[in-house]
């Protein structure tokens, strides 16, 4: 079970957010700068070595708590980064783009969220699993 938890976060910000972000809305976009599209692709290629270690950890290291650890670190810097916005003039959103809510929050907050929750629940499972076996 952890290890699945773990996956599902991993792929979130391995493959979803990369095929969602690889578009005009951000990669592509003809009004960022060419060095806003280079530190978009930084990201997306660092988030997607960091997936592929922790899938790696996970399935063949059997290292569920460094993995989870990875990934609260990239999803929960999604959730700092909104939360220091106002501090650097940021947005979860562009103009003209998705604006869904689901019970008064943004679907770019719940995602993250999501991934939190399921990193969180993995490194639980994962020690209450150790704590049965002692």
């Amino acid at each position: 079970m952890p290890k699945m938890l773990v996956t599902i976060g991993v792929l979130i910000f391995g493959a979803v957010i990369p095929i969602l972000e690889i578009s005009v809305t951000h990669v592509f976009n003809p009004e960022w700068t060419p060095h806003m599209r280079f530190h978009e692709v930084w990201q997306l290629i660092t988030n997607c070595a960091l997936a592929a270690l922790s899938l790696w950890l996970v399935w063949r290291r059997g290292q569920i708590m460094l993995a989870s650890i990875i990934g609260l670190c990239v999803m929960g810097g999604i959730l700092a980064s909104h939360a220091l916005s106002s501090l650097y003039g940021g947005s979860l959103t562009y103009p003209g783009g998705l604006e869904r809510n689901i019970l008064g929050l943004h679907i770019t907050e719940i995602i993250p969220l999501v991934s939190v929750v399921l990193f969180a629940s993995a490194i639980v499972a994962t020690r209450l699993q150790v704590r049965e076996h002692h």
